[in-house]
């Protein structure tokens, strides 16, 4: 049995591989909306989140041969626990890593803190695209700015945004990717003067939103991800094969 740790279009584009070459797997989510998602993609779906202890009880139960690690570049502390895991279990690991995209026009900042310092010296109408997890952050570094943010259009994401004080203007509920054109739009709309976003690589939309950021002459702050010393990293589907055939799982 693989393991395969998702919540990305990645790890959904890997379920549909694995389920085409007939190989059995679990595709583990962690949250609801994630798991409406996942279901499409695979048979067998776990929905919830795991410490280490856990996900060995769980790996054992089920048998697991090989961890695929596709969750967001920005689960690093998944990332980690599931190394850590698969170390003391002698199962290999594998992560599936976005490749990074970059452009002029952008600020380069290590964390949430240094992108809310260096936003308030660029402007006072921000944009975030960095989801609804870090949300709270945000509106306390982003003091007496005029925030917008981009999140999932779920009830209890949307309630949680409210309950931080935004309101209907400053809250766009719409599930991405998005194309350049659809990013320009809101920023026009919105009348952002900064957009604030995570490094996600191809796959988050990511070039698409510098792209039209660069065309209104809008700074962006990229909150760049951690990087791991992962034990097998992959950036592209199509080195899965080979992979698979080196740990003699395919």
């Amino acid at each position: 049995m693989i393991f395969v740790l998702g919540g990305t279009s990645d790890s959904l584009a890997i379920s549909d591989w694995l389920t085409e070459k007939k190989q059995a797997f679990i595709l583990s989510v962690a949250t609801d909306y994630g798991e409406t998602l996942a279901k499409q993609h695979a048979e067998n779906v776990f929905c919830g989140r795991l410490s280490k202890e856990e996900m060995l009880l769980k790996w054992h139960a089920t048998k697991v041969h090989l961890v695929i690690d596709a969750t967001h570049p920005f689960a690093t502390i998944v990332s980690e626990t599931a190394m850590e895991a698969c170390e003391e279990a002698d199962i290999p690991y594998i992560r599936f890593e976005r490749t990074s995209e970059q452009t002029d026009n952008t600020y380069l900042v290590a964390d949430i803190e240094e992108a809310c310092a260096v936003a308030m010296k660029l402007g006072k109408r921000i944009f975030l695209t960095t989801g609804s997890k870090n949300l709270p952050e945000f509106v306390a570094g982003l003091n007496n700015r005029h925030i917008i943010a981009r999140i999932l259009p779920v009830s209890d994401v949307i309630r949680s945004a409210e309950e931080l004080g935004l309101v209907a203007d400053q809250i766009i509920g719409m599930k991405g990717p998005f194309t350049k054109e659809a990013n320009r739009t809101q920023l026009e709309m919105t009348g952002a003067d900064v957009l604030i976003t995570k490094e996600s690589g191809k796959q988050g939309g990511f070039q698409e939103k510098l792209a039209a950021a660069a065309e209104l002459n809008i700074p962006v702050i990229v909150i760049r991800r951690k990087k791991l010393n992962y034990p097998i990293e992959i950036n592209h589907l199509s080195e899965l094969p080979e992979i698979l055939t080196q740990l003699e799982v395919y």
